[in-house]
């Protein structure tokens, strides 16, 4: 094990004796030595003894209690509909451009959102932004439950998303507003919990209500899970208000950042979006908007670092190495995460012919690994005490080998390898998503940008994921393409000379009355198309696990609390 450094290679932006003393009033956080122990003021005895890792009131259980169930609602939603959405569609007559947005928009709007979110949540506070995502969350549910017509599906969803956004960051920065860096990685540990649980009944839950029930009961389930994490929240939740008027708060707010990035990435996210599923790369529908999108991101980016005194997203939190190589990680991270999250299960339907509901039981083995790898990951970080450098470095290698080992499967694969083959790939990935939080955190040298440094985290996260299935999605139809052209097919299988019918096609392959001769080699160029897909995600991850060689163990032996902390 290397020795940990104090704040090596730009890790530290002040030397210890540059700081100034720990503040307290307007910023109530502390920009003391973060490899020193923060000595809080006789007046703050009692956050400084729950700082300290000692008893927590009930008021702060039943807060967390009421933030889990926040993010299990999170990830649960955003896991349900893509199972869900081609049964939608049938019933209610919607057309191929109605059923991308319904399934692109929810995540698109979650994207865009989150930096508003995060420059907002630190001038107006957590629990009003929370409870504006909440309401908006639940309105965009009814409006899903009760829809007669894909576009009203289409209108709950980025309503959703909208609000899903809010839900999504302020989980985490709430968390850490509750706790200090050193006891962080528990409480990190613990929330993966609710999060791991909802993507693995996500999938579930959408076959057994779209086949038993009604998919409208995926919209209905929602709300008594929001009322009941939304009182929990009202009544015991105490972060420490942010006092000032609202014409002081309306113009701390970088309102001309947040417009530009909310532009920018929506005109950036949206044409990788759809490349290669309803628009060619090189049509004017991708090309025009991409090339706007990233003029504008860079636009927002120098003004950022030029302009507002309180930007979203300030230069500082780019000033350490290892923060900067996080960032990269979790870019890779996101886009791994969401591409096999989407290509798992198709793959398990398309080469096995597998139900929907099937192929979620038959990675069910993965999933659980993922939950448990999530919570002991980072906790495992906070009791051993020696770091986090080397278990990333282990996970990213877990990764890629994990990632590789997915390419082995095929048509003819035994059922108990099909099983087995991407659990490594879960465990690896389940403990990355929690683990990648801690160096960011503790690069901070104010503990009031840790709201910061969660929301840019969680955008990058979420852009790398959109990236992923872009570069998927345009992988799959490459060499599906190549692979298809040369077999002759009958007319039922006509469609699938069409790539970007592929994929919508697979639940068609379970009720097709076709000899295997003729069917095994369509089942083959699809187990080719998603083998590539596989392969290009190990190649990322050796990336990944590249920039973890050069990040540095940040101390995360610190006990102060932000301006907005949790009042016992």
């Amino acid at each position: 094990m290397d020795p940990q450094p104090s704040h090596a290679c730009g890790d530290n932006p002040a030397p210890p004796e540059a700081q100034p003393q720990e503040k307290h009033g307007e910023n109530g956080g502390s920009n003391a030595n973060p490899d020193q122990e923060a000595q809080l003021p006789s007046g703050h005895a009692d956050a400084a003894t729950n700082a300290n890792g000692n008893k927590k009131s009930l008021a702060f259980h039943l807060s967390f209690v009421g933030i889990a169930l926040v993010a299990f609602l999170f990830s649960l939603d955003a896991t349900t509909q893509a199972v869900a959405l081609p049964v939608i569609a049938d019933q209610l007559g919607g057309t191929t451009l109605q059923s991308f947005w319904a399934n692109i928009g929810y995540l698109l709007c979650v994207v865009v959102t989150q930096p508003l979110y995060t420059a907002v949540s630190d001038v107006f506070g957590r629990k009003p932004t929370l409870y504006f995502g909440l309401v908006l969350f639940a309105v965009g549910s009814l409006v899903f439950a009760v829809a007669r017509g894909m576009i009203t599906v289409v209108a709950g969803r980025v309503l959703q998303g909208i609000g899903g956004g809010g839900m999504d960051l302020m989980a985490e920065v709430i968390v850490a507003d509750m706790t200090t860096l050193q006891e962080r990685s528990l409480y990190l540990g613990l929330l993966a919990i609710p999060t791991a649980v909802g993507s693995i009944l996500g999938p579930t839950q959408g076959a057994l209500f779209t086949t038993n029930v009604s998919w409208r009961w995926i919209g209905w389930f929602n709300l008594p899970i929001l009322a009941a994490a939304f009182l929990l929240l009202l009544f015991f939740l105490r972060l420490r208000p942010v006092d000032s008027s609202i014409a002081i708060k309306l113009k701390r707010v970088d309102w001309a950042g947040a417009g530009l990035s909310l532009v920018g990435v929506a005109l950036l996210v949206v044409p990788l979006s759809w490349a290669g599923a309803l628009y060619p790369w090189k049509s004017w529908e991708t090309i025009a908007p991409l090339v706007v999108g990233i003029l504008l991101v860079l636009a927002f980016l120098l003004y950022e670092f030029k302009v507002p005194k309180a930007p979203i997203f300030p230069l500082r939190l780019f000033r350490s190495r290892t923060a900067n190589l996080t960032l990269l990680g979790n870019f890779i991270q996101g886009a791994s995460l969401y591409s096999l999250l989407q290509y798992l299960p198709l793959f398990l339907q398309a080469v096995t012919v597998n139900t929907a509901l099937g192929s979620a039981i038959k990675l069910l083995p993965t999933s659980v690994t993922s939950v448990v790898f999530a919570v002991g990951g980072v906790i495992m970080v906070g009791v051993i005490g020696k770091g986090y450098r080397w278990p990333i470095r282990a996970y990213w290698l877990l990764l890629t080998l994990g990632s590789g080992l997915l390419g082995l499967s095929g048509v003819n694969t035994p059922t108990s390898m099909l099983l087995g083959l991407p659990v490594l790939w879960g465990a690896a990935i389940g403990a990355l998503m929690r683990l990648l939080h801690l160096p960011m955190q503790a690069s901070v040298s104010d503990v009031n940008d840790t709201g910061l440094v969660i929301g840019l985290l969680l955008v990058i996260r979420q852009l790398g994921g959109v990236v992923g299935l872009a570069l998927s999605s345009t992988i799959f139809n490459s060499v599906f393409t190549s692979s298809i052209n040369h077999l002759e097919l009958p007319d039922s299988l006509a469609t699938v000379r069409d790539a970007s019918q592929a994929i919508a096609f697979i639940p068609q392959l379970r009720s097709l009355n076709v000899p295997a001769d003729v069917l095994g080699p369509v089942l083959q160029a699809y187990a080719a198309s998603m083998r590539a897909v596989f392969y290009t995600m190990t190649g990322l991850s050796a990336a990944g696990l590249f920039t973890s060689l050069f990040i540095e163990d940040v101390s995360l032996k610190r006990t102060e609390l932000g301006r907005q902390r949790f009042e016992h």
